[in-house]
């Protein structure tokens, strides 16, 4: 979509999880896409008009690609899959024109309505210009993660699913990750130990890449962009164990309800 052209925009309704910005469509519309990239669970799209384009996906969101040059030439195509989505959850179509690839159809599809999109003007306030770095970024290591949780008194479980702390890190991700480290999840954020924040932030990281590897975790209609579904949920070491036994002492696998969250850990590993 980067250098295309929003032909076309149609909105099928007036609002997702959210309703959308005054005029969403025609401030959109005859605008070039200068720059698509994501931050946390954002994607975001920078307009030639000078405003921003946000898109969360939330529970069920997907964009589905028609059109554009075929699948040998590296065009918009070449993202198009099978996947069958219902007509009616239909919501927010963007008609593309590229000088190199031609016409496209971007299709946004949300059967639970959960996703939202926003339109941000120049230099206006965000809800993302606060929240904290990506965690598979450089600017995420353990003195950083240290910092951003000295004196703070709430669980760690909670306090990593904080995106001040650390950017777009999900409740799966954050047990497994803290079941590598062996840290309870019902440990205060701010006493933890130099080497545990160290070695927490060195297994969020794996965590993460081995699930991008995997493809993600399908716990119910997630898929890629091929349709395909993840399987980083059979590698799953503590989530939606509860009974199970540990892998690594036999213990079986607890689970304790943190802020509306489940948590799952190893009550002997994890301390």
């Amino acid at each position: 979509m980067e250098g295309a052209r929003f032909a076309r925009v149609t909105l099928n309704r007036p609002d997702l999880r959210f309703p959308f910005a005054e005029n969403f469509a025609s401030r959109i519309q005859g605008a070039h896409l200068t720059r698509l990239s994501r931050r946390a669970k954002f994607l975001r799209a920078d307009l030639s008009s000078g405003e921003t384009l946000y898109m969360h996906l939330g529970m069920s969101g997907r964009f589905i690609i028609e059109g554009g040059s075929t699948k040998e030439n590296g065009g918009l195509a070449n993202f198009a899959h099978e996947h069958a989505a219902n007509p009616k959850h239909h919501h927010v179509v963007f008609e593309m024109e590229h000088p190199d690839t031609g016409r496209a159809v971007i299709t946004y599809n949300d059967p639970r309505r959960f996703g939202f999109m926003e339109l941000i003007g120049e230099s206006e306030p965000y809800r993302l210009d606060h929240i904290g770095p990506e965690p598979l970024g450089n600017a995420f290591n353990g003195p950083v993660l240290r910092a951003a949780l000295k004196g703070k008194k709430s669980k760690i479980k909670a306090a990593l699913l904080d995106q001040r702390v650390v950017a777009g890190l999900g409740n799966i991700y954050v047990c497994e990750a803290l079941y590598r480290t062996g840290i309870s999840p019902r440990r205060a954020a701010g006493r933890l130990k130099v080497a545990e924040t160290d070695g927490l932030a060195g297994h969020i990281k794996d965590v993460l890449s081995e699930a991008i590897e995997a493809g993600g975790s399908s716990l119910r209609d997630f898929s890629n962009t091929d349709g395909k579904l993840g399987y980083f949920q059979h590698s799953f070491d503590v989530y939606g164990r509860e009974g199970e036994p540990c892998k690594s002492c036999d213990a079986p696998i607890k689970r304790i309800v943190q802020s509306g969250r489940s948590s799952f850990f190893c009550g002997g590993c994890q301390r």
